[in-house]
């Protein structure tokens, strides 16, 4: 089989292109830009493109299928060269269907959760060698690369994006799928750019559950009461079956289990509700509750989800993925909960598209209420790159609704401020989709002051 990739350079499509190109297909792409680490994984397997740019010449009629990612436009001369010779070309989801469509498909969908559960269930998998492949949003450990494709696999587990499929194919990614077990971890307005209201980001989740197979299951989180109310006006021929919180306690930091007081490496309610999703999926697959909490007690998070970077005089530093309003109140709520004794300093970095427009802006209202210090960090630079209006320290803090809300633009700034604070006994949240301006937060973390006088 050729395969020639479009936008080969982006997180998915990269790692799609590596996984097709183990399996013994000849693979070609182009990008305009390819950043790390997907130059250097392309190059390790002989598959990164010799020049940047886009090159009517790649597309020729011997071409079994071109895959199209998202970065390119609907004029890219390949992408028009393509449709000129007729051949056939797949957006990303459309080709993992195509390869997988013998197989039991898992699809793990939500507006919040989907890399942490579907990396839960992977790591249960792999705990037990199981045969399994898997397509997810981060790079996990103990793992090569972020897809996998086989034709001996019986099974495969889909992080399920509702994000557009391609340029040219509107379709959300998870509604391709075709799942025969599915999850929605929950619904929050999310990616306004192309679902302009609420009504119809959650229609794509109606629109979802009706791709189920005939026959399959549909497991989602019953706390989620517009979630509910979808599920249960519902006429899909599947089987549904909520799941919440599981019975636990926390202990000195540590959450516990029960009834057999397994302990965690992770915390907070929204990963104990990922936990129990995970748990129902793997119960699909074969694998008992008891086995299941055996594996996942080695369970230490997906990339960037409450990730540790420091820990030392009674202060814990974090990075999380946390961007979206509902993200960013449930991680705060989950570090102080767990920590009830620590004081939590939390900082938001404001990157998306939706969290820098100014009409959305409002549906982070209270989200940081519960941090006893609550700053906002925005890169001045992203406003010119996406050619929008700056906030202004007054916008951010009306929309939190929080007068006491610290607010920075500047990176060098914002770490000037957080090296003067003594950490002792307080705990630092750093939640961004994007870098913090370049700032190393590994080093951040260890040059932050954690030494204080016990009172």
């Amino acid at each position: 089989m050729r395969i020639h990739f479009i936008a080969i350079g982006g997180s998915a499509m990269h790692n799609l292109a590596i996984a097709l190109h183990k399996k013994g297909y000849q693979v070609t792409g182009s990008d305009d830009v390819i950043f790390e680490p997907s130059s250097s994984r392309l190059a390790r397997h002989g598959i990164l493109p010799e020049t940047m740019g886009w090159n009517e010449a790649n597309i020729t009629t011997d071409l079994d299928a071109v895959i199209l990612g998202m970065h390119a436009l609907t004029d890219n001369p390949e992408l028009l060269k393509a449709q000129e010779l007729g051949l056939k070309i797949y957006s990303y989801p459309e080709y993992i269907y195509e390869q997988t469509k013998d197989k039991v498909r898992v699809v793990i969908g939500g507006s919040h959760g989907k890399t942490t559960i579907t990396s839960m269930i992977l790591h249960v998998l792999n705990f037990y060698e199981r045969d399994f492949d898997y397509l997810v949003g981060a790079q996990l450990a103990g793992f090569d690369t972020m897809v996998k494709i086989t034709d001996e696999a019986p099974v495969v587990i889909i992080e399920g994006d509702e994000y557009l499929a391609s340029p040219i194919d509107r379709r959300p990614k998870f509604h391709l799928y075709k799942a025969n077990l599915a999850v929605i971890s929950g619904i929050a307005w999310d990616h306004i750019n192309v679902f302009k209201t609420y009504q119809d980001y959650t229609r794509q989740f109606e629109l979802f559950i009706d791709t189920i197979q005939p026959g399959g299951k549909l497991i989602y989180c019953n706390a989620d009461q517009d979630l509910n109310d979808i599920v249960k006006k519902s006429t899909a021929d599947i089987e549904k079956i909520g799941y919440g919180i599981p019975e636990h306690v926390v202990k000195d930091g540590i959450t516990y289990l029960l009834p057999d007081e397994t302990a965690l490496k992770v915390f907070g309610d929204h990963n104990l509700m990922n936990l129990n999703a995970a748990k129902l999926i793997c119960a699909q697959l074969g694998i008992s509750n008891e086995k299941f909490d055996s594996a996942i007690a080695s369970f230490t998070g997906a990339a960037k989800r409450l990730e540790l970077l420091l820990s030392e005089n009674e202060t814990n530093v974090y990075k999380d993925f946390a961007h979206s309003p509902s993200k960013l109140k449930a991680t705060i709520e989950a570090v102080k909960a767990q920590f009830p004794d620590r004081k939590l300093i939390a900082c938001i970095e404001l990157h998306t598209f939706s969290s820098l427009n100014k009409e959305f802006l409002v549906q982070y209202a209270d989200t940081m209420k519960d941090a006893d210090t609550a700053i906002v960090y925005i890169d001045e630079k992203t406003f010119q790159h996406k050619k929008l209006e700056p906030f202004t320290k007054i916008d951010v803090q009306t929309a939190f609704k929080s007068d006491e809300l610290q607010f920075f633009d500047n990176s060098e700034m914002l770490r000037d401020c957080l090296l003067k604070v003594n950490f002792y006994r307080t705990n630092l949240l750093l939640m961004s989709s994007g870098n913090f301006g370049g700032v190393d937060l590994v080093n951040l973390a260890r040059e932050l002051n954690t030494v204080g006088q016990r009172i």
